[in-house]
């Protein structure tokens, strides 16, 4: 048996068929619940792109779900908001018609001191005057969805090959600038659909190991019984666990952190104690999150039980 501190999830949607884009104040709170049984100590319950009255009123309801929480839940420590200040020729999953302009006065619609991440297409902000006012928040900026290369003012790329420009040797790319750029943490979706294994592998040799935060980008059927279901205002298919529309683009995960580790251990792509650092340690640190729970392993795949201090 192994004891590694608790796991941190930073870019998470949902699970257990709870969708943090539709549902009430207890389902937040009852899906902290689960999260901590399953070695996650701190999350930041994902909003994604939408109405801006919507998001407005989900992050409400994750605000008062972080109210109600007691040390037998996971810890929502803020909310990554993934759009919808995105460019829409990398829209991927998310509805185009509720994408915005950055501009600072949509954003104080639905500015909140419980927004943590806000991922963005940083080459639609002409001036810098969006990501410095975010900035200036205390906001964490993340490059995701975009088009850019740039990549002076973030602080992290989101989901690192999806949703972006890819490498391409002669041309630059969000992808290259983030390999490249160890002042940058990189978002990695480790369930082998998301990402190739030969390219997980590359990338985990190139990119400095503190630097890596691996994430599930987990969706309400992940854990859940459901073969299929509505997400980001369209019908969502489990495709032999690979998450997908009807025009068979990607959404998010099927998996959860711990079963993230578990495939990048199992198929020899991370040893279990890099894992673990790239999905506590390094997160820990760059969110400056006190980390108590303490996960007790076995085989280094199967969590057997958690507990605080």
């Amino acid at each position: 048996m192994k004891i590694t501190k608790g796991l941190i999830e930073q870019h998470i949607h949902g699970a257990f068929g709870i969708d943090f884009m539709n549902c009430n104040v207890l389902d937040v709170v009852y899906c902290s619940q689960l999260l901590l049984k399953n070695g996650v100590c701190a999350f930041f319950p994902t909003i994604m792109t939408d109405d801006i009255n919507k998001i407005k009123e989900r992050i409400a309801v994750v605000k008062e779900a972080q109210s109600k929480q007691d040390e037998k839940m996971a810890q929502i420590i803020g909310v990554h908001l993934e759009g919808p200040f995105i460019s829409p020729n990398k829209a991927g999953i998310h509805e185009k018609k509720y994408i915005l302009p950055l501009d600072i006065d949509l954003y104080k619609q639905i500015e909140d001191d419980i927004i943590k991440i806000v991922t963005i297409a940083p080459e639609l902000d002409k001036t810098g005057e969006f990501q410095n006012y975010l900035l200036s928040k205390g906001v964490k900026l993340a490059a995701g969805h975009c088009e850019t290369d740039d990549l002076s003012k973030v602080s992290q790329v989101t989901h690192l090959y999806n949703a972006m420009t890819s490498f391409h040797h002669r041309i630059p790319s969000t992808v290259a600038s983030a390999l490249s750029n160890n002042n940058v943490y990189v978002e990695i979706i480790a369930d082998s659909m998301h990402v190739n294994d030969e390219v997980l592998k590359i990338t985990f040799k190139q990119k400095s190991l503190d630097k890596i935060i691996l994430v599930s980008d987990a969706l309400p059927m992940a854990h859940s019984k459901e073969t299929e279901g509505f997400f980001a205002g369209q019908k969502i298919y489990n495709k032999n666990e690979k998450l997908v529309n009807a025009q068979g683009t990607m959404a998010g995960s099927s998996m959860l952190l711990c079963d993230i580790i578990k495939n990048l251990v199992d198929k020899n792509i991370m040893t279990f104690e890099n894992a673990i650092q790239c999905a506590s340690s390094n997160i820990e640190k760059y969110h400056n999150i006190n980390n108590t729970l303490k996960v007790y392993w076995s085989d280094f795949n199967r969590i057997e039980k958690t507990e605080l201090g």
